[in-house]
């Protein structure tokens, strides 16, 4: 199953309604390699042998497809496990690449390199969000003119740290939808003031913004793109609120535990409870 279908709450500007979505399916892969813990791709567990197949001869740890030897994907209790085999005279690669292998520009999980090391601890549950409606309206609308790299290229996402009356400040751009947060989440902890109202990003959400998200300490992430299921998981787990598709007519809202939009969809149909707020 590559998608699955999701409640929301169609936001607009003047009213909040119950909708439905189907989202897509995203999941922790762990590739093992000659018995070698290698990497954690975060994906749509579908089609894993092609995958391991490409990601072996793109990541240079096999010249043609000969050299991968056996492929056995199946599913662990926290996600799937994909295990290759390479032939002899690819092995000494696995060794060479992982000591001198420091970061990836894809959808993983940097430094992480099996399912167990996943489930990393969150310092503080967000607060009650406090930006309504329009506020998230009117920040949409205004961060497109603070998008000075992207404006000139094209070519970079940003993120940026929203006030509660819809105000941009700082906002970091970056080719990568990762690095633009991780930026925004490097320049809130140095000014050392209060976490943002709203992280507004112009990208999807996955599971690893919600967890930057969550650091960063914001009750709010809002994006201009869709989630993924287990984005949606993780924010339900920890109690961010979380907003998708944002257009200027209408967004979506995937999780809103404290029904800090009043429509009570998310809440009474689900039976979920606010979580304790962050200190």
């Amino acid at each position: 199953m590559n998608s699955r279908p999701e409640r929301t709450i169609v936001l607009r500007p003047d009213a909040a309604t119950p909708g439905t979505r189907e989202v897509a399916v995203e999941a922790p892969v762990a590739i093992e390699v000659d018995g070698i813990g290698y990497a954690v791709m975060m994906m749509t567990p579908a089609e894993l042998e092609r995958f391991a197949l490409g990601f072996m001869l793109t990541e240079r740890l096999a010249d043609r497809a000969a050299d991968v030897i056996d492929i056995d994907a199946f599913a662990a209790p926290a996600g799937w496990i994909v295990r290759v085999a390479l032939a002899e005279r690819c092995r000494h690669r696995i060794h060479d690449r992982i000591r001198h292998r420091t970061s990836d520009t894809g959808c993983g999980l940097c430094g992480i390199a099996s399912l167990e090391q996943l489930q990393r601890p969150v310092a503080t549950l967000p607060r009650r969000p406090a930006v309504p409606a329009e506020a998230l309206f009117a920040a949409l609308g205004r961060l497109r003119e603070r998008q000075t790299l992207n404006r000139l290229t094209g070519a970079v996402h940003a993120a940026a740290a929203c006030a509660a009356d819809g105000a941009i400040g700082t906002v970091c751009e970056d080719v990568g939808r990762h690095n633009a947060l991780d930026k925004l989440v490097g320049a809130i902890a140095a000014d050392g003031g209060a976490a943002p109202a709203c992280i507004l990003v112009t990208s999807r959400i996955s599971f690893e913004m919600v967890d930057k998200a969550l650091v960063a300490g914001t009750p709010l992430l809002m994006g201009v793109s869709a989630p993924t299921s287990m984005a949606i998981d993780h924010a339900r787990a920890h109690g961010l609120t979380l907003v998708a598709l944002a257009r200027a007519d209408a967004m979506l809202v995937l999780n809103d535990p404290w029904d800090a939009f009043g429509s009570g969809a998310l809440v009474a149909e689900e039976g979920l409870e606010p979580p304790t707020p962050g200190l």
